[in-house]
């Protein structure tokens, strides 16, 4: 484990991690505050001298108007990004996330010693595709899409070939036949993810790659990590690869013309995590909510909602004493594919991994088209004491007269990387590009046949796309949720080492990473 002292160190740690790429793991330390330390902060009274948490006091402490008055501050965080994307946006490596990033510190370092803060950094990447075209035979692709993190063509010009079936799922070299040299390579969906088959098609010599879809709906996902072998790469349908398809299958030559225009490129960003001073550090009780938004707006309610009733929460729990550490953390570069929590959750030292005895996500909470929303998680397809948490939920809501839906665990926020590092886990949110159907308006309000939140990762993401109501009563719950486990773990199932088999089923039956499909 390497300690960081100040700001050169972790420079240094953050240039070896690019230059060692995802192969190398450096472990920071879990808590050091001194290179954060502020002789301004606020001292607070021994924590011996304060109540021990309880929910109805805890909850008692939280007010939808501060929330609302954090979200203007964030919104004016956000606006500092104008000048380079001619919009109010946070995402990673922009001045609005930086600027996020400095306002959780500064809220956190007001507490004094109530928590000790660590920032961990790590290599994020971002991508951009400016311009994309797919020519199959005469027509265009028009359900052509660009996968995520994908390279352009060569030197970003049309690139010409002839389509090849690649056999199988295109999981294994030997599915790619040798007259995939210079042509492009048409690979169906299944099995393994999109970022491999493109490295796979690209060490075959293919000059581009098309994965058609195995099922109904358009295909647009991730390539994840960038390798040197991957080649451009794009998702199309069903509808339109299978009259493709029945050529190939017959024999039949399918020219066509690929041409990406884009970037790929690597950032330094950081996470923040904090945790109580006091309280049994071998039981901790971990929250986290996604400190940037995507490109295209403010994201005030995606994460903003979430990112500020963390910090809400961490400063009111300052009143009250803890029997178990509290830690709570902010991840970056969620929107990029849960690169932050991923991150973090990987690189956990084997013996720190059994000292979180939970992780709750707190992603939306304040969607304008709510439903109150509890991830579906059980013990038999996640580690044991998911259900657990998600009981916790249910039975809040449904102690104050509230509806609740269940959503799937499917491994769209920053719970995934918790769940594949063996650790139980669960969440709540407000929804977010879904559609709220007739029975969930009868049970929440708002407008059937409308998305939750009707903007969405876009620009409209600002200071009224917020329900005030919904996300005062959810971060009490976050607070609930908080209080319970700080007191006690009493009836919470001991942390088990994760089975291969347990964490077998959730890979083979998440396809999603973040925002993106993978495989």
């Amino acid at each position: 484990m390497v300690a960081l002292q100040g700001a050169p160190l972790a420079a240094l740690i953050v240039s070896l991690i690019l230059q060692g790429g995802s192969t190398l793991s450096v472990q920071l330390p879990l808590f050091d505050q001194s290179p954060l330390s502020d002789s301004k902060s606020q001292p607070h009274s021994s924590s011996s001298d304060k109540p021990l948490v309880d929910s109805e006091s805890f909850q008692a402490t939280i007010s939808g108007d501060k929330l609302l008055e954090r979200a203007q501050t964030l919104f004016k965080i956000a606006e500092r990004s104008h000048h380079e994307y001619n919009r109010p946006t946070r995402v990673i490596g922009s001045q609005g996330h930086l600027g996020t990033l400095e306002y959780v510190l500064e809220s956190i370092k007001k507490l004094g010693s109530y928590y000790n803060i660590v920032q961990q950094p790590f290599p994020a990447y971002s991508g951009s595709v400016f311009e994309s075209r797919l020519v199959l035979g005469d027509e265009v692709a028009h359900s052509a899409s660009a996968m995520s993190l994908t390279p352009p063509t060569k030197n970003k010009e049309p690139v010409h070939g002839e389509l090849v079936l690649v056999s199988n799922n295109g999981c294994s070299a030997d599915d790619y036949p040798a007259n995939v040299e210079g042509n492009i390579a048409f690979i169906r969906r299944g099995t393994c993810a999109f970022g491999d088959k493109s490295a796979l098609a690209g060490r075959a010599g293919a000059v581009a790659a098309v994965i058609y879809n195995s099922e109904t709906g358009t295909l647009h996902g991730t390539m994840g990590t960038p390798l040197a072998d991957h080649v451009a790469t794009f998702g199309l349908d069903l509808v339109e690869a299978k009259p493709v398809l029945e050529k190939l299958e017959k024999g039949k030559a399918v020219d066509a013309i690929a041409y990406i225009d884009g970037i790929v490129q690597t950032i330094s960003t950081s996470n923040i995590v904090i945790q109580t001073a006091g309280g049994d550090p071998e039981n901790c009780v971990m929250l986290g909510a996604h400190s940037d938004s995507v490109a295209e707006g403010p994201g005030i309610n995606d994460d903003g909602s979430g990112t500020l009733s963390l910090i809400e929460v961490a400063t009111q729990l300052t009143k009250f004493r803890v029997n178990n550490c509290v830690r709570f953390a902010w991840w970056s570069a969620e929107e990029e594919g849960l690169l932050g929590s991923d991150f973090y959750a990987s690189t956990l030292p084997a013996a720190e991994n059994p000292k979180i005895r939970l992780f709750m996500d707190y992603d939306m909470l304040a969607s304008p088209n709510f439903a109150y929303q509890v991830y579906n998680a059980t013990n038999t397809d996640n580690p044991l004491g998911s259900e657990e948490l998600k009981n916790l939920y249910i039975d809040w809501y449904e102690a104050h007269d509230l509806n609740y839906t269940l959503i799937p665990f499917d491994g769209r926020s920053d719970y995934d990387g918790f769940i594949r590092a063996g650790i139980p886990a669960g969440g709540i949110a407000t929804g977010a590009e879904g559609i709220k159907t007739p029975e969930e308006a009868e049970q929440f309000g708002g407008k059937a046949g409308d998305w939750y939140d009707p903007c969405y990762h876009q620009l409209c993401d600002h200071l009224g796309n917020v329900n005030a109501t919904a996300w005062e009563l959810n971060t009490k719950l976050v607070a609930h949720s908080v209080a319970t486990y700080a007191v006690s773990f009493k009836g919470f199932p001991e942390r088990e080492p994760a089975t291969v088999q347990g964490l077998s089923q959730y890979a083979q039956s998440v396809k999603y990473r973040g925002d993106f499909l993978f495989w």
